[in-house]
């Protein structure tokens, strides 16, 4: 199963949008860029909203047969351990083996030494072309590198070889992610951890790194732009060069995780993409239900009731929605409107404040942040929310269609 040369995971946390994500994917391949969705949903929101990796099966199917899809599409096992893998097997494809717990964490000496002396012909001067740097590599750092990374790669063949048992050789399409640690990998550091996956015969098609800066849920992108793009045409060059050394995947690509609303940075993807011929993978999760919640501001009535009911729960439950997230979110607490001041909004005002249109006066991260990490509020409404989901279905899916499309699939790969 092979991933195709673009790709952007599209996150649904309540189901009910697919055929709204899938029309901007249309819209993108008419216009003539060929991008496959993948439908990605984590086992912490399976547990927070009561679903099973099945229904984003269902959903995903469910789309791509009433739109008449014909090309390759793709439902993510997100963010996986060994732990909770069994029970997303079955409806996934797609598997992004999460092993950033485990970098950091020392492999057994015999491994690390074995290692080492297998790539002790890299000690000297490593020339990567593309990258525009000469590496000076000594055993030392050689062994370093083992010992932060070794045991997290030995993790993620564990887990391969876990689904490769049930689903059979080459009949799905792995990832190996390692984006959630304590700073970004360097060149050297991501091209021996490729080394790593390629001795544990992980046929990998696509690596998250950790990138300089911070990638905060739903907001824009914050840190040095020009470092970043410096180490993305990097990490570009050394997954080029690695896939020759060490015979990966010719499709292996860079994967950016949490890369919604990275507006900042899409341009320099873009071009960086043009200059390698490359391919990209790139997560766009928690926007989809922003969107939702946008689109019932917008509807009024009901829906603009539920939309307030969202914020000013959510706003009084602050430490207990934010926590879970502490990492990936930066609110500033004093910059949140009043529970009294949204209870007066009218539906524009809602809508302007968490739209992401920097552009717009109104536009609020602080605000737009509290609400994506506040779902679980939406799902204990429970049908007073999935009857809102569909009664305004028509002025949701517009919102969620051009939020996919145009801003950020044209971005970034148009």
């Amino acid at each position: 199963m092979i991933l195709p040369k673009y790709s952007m995971g599209v996150g649904d946390r309540f189901a009910h949008q697919g055929k709204a994500q899938l029309k901007a994917f249309i819209k993108a391949k008419i216009a003539g860029v060929e991008i496959a969705p993948v439908w990605n949903k984590s086992n912490r929101e399976h547990q927070i909203i009561h679903t099973m990796p099945g229904d984003v099966r269902k959903e995903s199917d469910a789309a791509v047969k009433a739109l008449g899809w014909k090309t390759p599409y793709f439902v993510d096992a997100d963010h996986i351990s060994l732990k909770n893998v069994d029970g997303f097997i079955d409806a996934s494809d797609f598997f992004t083996l999460d092993v950033a717990d485990f970098t950091g964490k020392s492999a057994d000496d015999k491994s690390i030494k074995s290692f080492v002396e297998k790539h002790a012909c890299r000690v000297g001067k490593l020339e990567i072309p593309g990258t525009g740097e000469t590496f000076d590599i000594t055993g030392e750092a050689l062994e370093k590198i083992a010992r932060k990374y070794l045991l997290a790669v030995q993790e993620a063949g564990k887990i391969y070889r876990k689904v490769e048992s049930v689903k059979g050789k080459d009949n799905f399409v792995t990832e190996v992610s390692m984006d959630e640690t304590d700073a970004p990998q360097t060149p050297v550091e991501l091209f021996f951890i490729l080394a790593a996956i390629a001795d544990e015969k992980i046929p990998a098609q696509t690596i998250a790194p950790k990138f300089t800066g911070r990638f905060n849920k739903g907001v824009d992108y914050v840190g040095d732009i020009s470092q970043f793009e410096k180490e993305f045409n990097q990490d570009l060059a050394v997954i080029a060069f690695a896939v020759k050394e060490f015979g990966l995947p010719e499709n292996l690509k860079l994967s950016v995780h949490s890369g919604s609303d990275k507006f900042s940075i899409y341009a320099p993807i873009r071009k960086a993409l043009a200059k390698h011929n490359a391919g990209l993978h790139i997560k766009t999760a928690g926007t989809t239900w922003l969107e939702e919640v946008i689109g019932l501001a917008q509807a009024g009535g009901e829906g603009l009731e539920i939309a307030k009911q969202i914020y000013v729960t959510a706003l009084g439950r602050f430490d207990e929605l934010c926590g879970p997230y502490a990492t990936v979110i930066d609110i500033r607490k004093d910059r949140l409107p009043s529970a009294d001041e949204v209870k007066k909004w009218n539906s524009a005002k809602f809508a302007e404040t968490l739209r992401h249109d920097q552009s717009c006066a109104n536009y609020n991260p602080n605000f737009r942040q509290l609400i994506h990490v506040g779902y679980k509020v939406a799902v204990e409404m429970g049908d007073r929310y999935y009857k809102a989901l569909e009664e305004y279905e028509e002025i949701i899916g517009d919102n969620v269609s051009e939020n996919v499309f145009d801003r950020h699939l044209k971005p970034v790969f148009f």
